[in-house]
C-alpha cells in the first residue's frame, strides 16, 4: 500500500477527465498536462465529467497504483479550473475531505493553519 506523509504532495487535475484511462492514459496526463514527474511518489487526481468519478495515480517506489472511487449519490465538490490553470495543489488533510464528500470551498482554514505551498 501507500501512505501520505507530509513530504508527499497532491496534485488535483481541475475540470474533466476521460475515465477510460489507465495507467498509461493517466502516466501521459501528469508528465504532459500537470507537468510533473508521475514517478514522484506524489499523489494525482482525476474526475469524470459528472463528478461522480475520482482516479488516484501514485508511484510506490516499485510500481504504478491507479485506484477509483465512484459515488452512489452525488457529486465531488471538483474545481473547474479557472483561468486555465492545470493543476491545483492541496495537503492530505485537504484530499481526506474532498473524498470524504466535503466542499473546500465551503471550510475555511482556521488563521494557524498552515497554507499549502504555491502550485
Amino acid at each position: 500500500m501507500f501512505g501520505l506523509t507530509t513530504a508527499t504532495r497532491v496534485f488535483l487535475a481541475p475540470g474533466a477527465t476521460d475515465m477510460r484511462k489507465g495507467f498509461e492514459g493517466l502516466f501521459g496526463l501528469v508528465r504532459d498536462v500537470l507537468g510533473e514527474d508521475p514517478l514522484s511518489g506524489h499523489v494525482f487526481l482525476f474526475a469524470n465529467r459528472d463528478r461522480t468519478r475520482v482516479k488516484v495515480l501514485v508511484f510506490d517506489g516499485s510500481g504504478l497504483w491507479v485506484c477509483a472511487k465512484r459515488l452512489e449519490k452525488g457529486r465531488f465538490a471538483w474545481p473547474t479550473g479557472g483561468n486555465s490553470q492545470t493543476r491545483i495543489a492541496m495537503r492530505a488533510e485537504e484530499l481526506t475531505l474532498l473524498l470524504s464528500g466535503i466542499d473546500l470551498q465551503q471550510t475555511r482554514p482556521r488563521k494557524w493553519f498552515r497554507r499549502p505551498e504555491a502550485a
